[in-house]
């Protein structure tokens, strides 16, 4: 994007005006052709309809008692064959935020990467953090702006989690290719793993998890996606390619170490020697 009149060196007049605090939509006033699903489009009618796009898979997330958790394997797909073992779709948004993608892995990144300037530009504009509702409303609009590409298969579906400073709780929003935003209550889980991972989720998930043991159930529920969806890797602990997960708390965004979520998977596998269903949740 040009940021300066050539022939003097100054910027652009519309620099200079009173701005809105949406960077989507002053990069869609000034450069439209820049946002994702116009950068996508401009692409797609020049390539052959026999190309295969690689797509990120299994997201998930869970809720503990003051925070969230959330969990995403690392295997990127086109039709039957690998794209990528490593490749990471969990993202811290801001502070006190982290979004995932699935589906059309280049449009998912691109939306993230513009939904991460999105947040930083308003707290600049208008001197204040945007609410953790505010940026799912945000990111919302952000996916509807992309509903042109999604009709023509090139889907891109986010999850968003965060620390809600206001109630002092995790939250977790889900969205559909349209763009509407819905609020999940406990868990979630979005990709083509999804149905597998969300039934182990639903049997694992305790209102009483700390965050040590959320985490563990993210990387049960990602397993138990990887052993039904071929589209979703497991632990390789041969290549050391673990899931990144990622908690939000109160004190922040972090991202687990490699060393932690290594011992996260290996508490896993061992337990899938004895139990290769995984652990059952008591019936009362």
């Amino acid at each position: 994007m040009a940021s300066h009149d050539s022939h003097t060196g100054r910027l652009p007049g519309v620099f200079m005006n009173p701005g809105t605090s949406s960077f989507t939509e002053f990069l869609g006033s000034y450069a439209p052709d820049l946002l994702p699903g116009r950068r996508m489009s401009n692409l797609a009618g020049g390539t052959p309809g026999n190309v295969e796009i690689p797509h990120a898979t299994t997201i998930v997330a869970v809720t503990f008692p003051g925070g969230v958790v959330m969990a995403g394997d690392r295997r990127a797909t086109a039709g039957n064959m690998i794209a990528q073992r490593d490749v990471e779709k969990v993202f811290r948004a801001d502070e006190f935020s982290a979004v995932a993608i699935a589906g059309t892995a280049g449009i998912g990144m691109e939306i993230v990467r513009l939904f991460q300037v999105e947040i930083e530009h308003y707290e600049k504009m208008e001197g204040r953090t945007l609410s953790l509702e505010g940026k799912a409303n945000r990111l919302a609009t952000m996916i509807r702006g992309n509903l042109g590409m999604a009709m023509q298969g090139l889907v891109a579906v986010p999850l968003f989690a965060g620390y809600d400073t206001d109630r002092g709780v995790g939250r977790i929003f889900s969205y559909d290719p349209a763009g509407g935003r819905y609020e999940e209550q406990d868990f979630h889980s979005i990709g083509s793993g999804s149905v597998f991972a969300r039934g182990a989720l639903k049997k694992l998930w305790r209102p009483d998890l700390d965050a040590s043991d959320a985490a563990l159930v993210c990387v049960q529920a990602l397993y138990d996606a990887a052993d039904d969806d071929s589209a979703t890797g497991g632990p390789d602990l041969i290549r050391r390619i673990y899931p990144v997960v990622a908690t939000v708390t109160g004190d922040g965004y972090r991202r687990l170490a490699e060393e932690e979520i290594a011992d996260l998977a290996q508490t896993v596998v061992d337990g899938r020697h004895d139990s290769p269903g995984g652990p059952t949740a008591p019936l009362r």
